[in-house]
């Protein structure tokens, strides 16, 4: 089978990026929803910069995406290992909360 090529748009605005130390991730019977925010030491209020809104599939093939792109980073890297503390600069660990949206 014939793999299609897909032509992806990318705004100078988006290339940039945001940055996020805390994801929130919520969902329903429908859809996920992955807040990415920051905050700052000291601070007790996280920024929500962005949110992406999934679809079951779309979720879990972000999921075995992330999966299989960690793989080859460590694979290339070293191994990536989570100590529990928070992230530099920050006063939490990055956060994957559950709940239902």
């Amino acid at each position: 089978m014939e793999e299609k090529k897909m032509n992806v748009n990318l705004s100078p605005e988006v290339a940039k990026g945001i940055y996020a130390n805390l994801a929130i991730i919520a969902h329903s019977g429908s859809e996920f929803i992955l807040d990415f925010a920051s905050i700052m030491p000291g601070v007790q209020q996280a920024n929500v910069q962005s949110r992406i809104i999934l679809t079951p599939e779309n979720a879990k093939r972000l999921l075995f995406a992330l999966q299989d792109n960690m793989s080859k980073y460590e694979d290339q890297f070293g191994k990536v290992n989570i100590s529990g503390k928070p992230m530099p600069g920050s006063t939490i660990p990055m956060s994957f909360g559950g709940g239902e949206a």
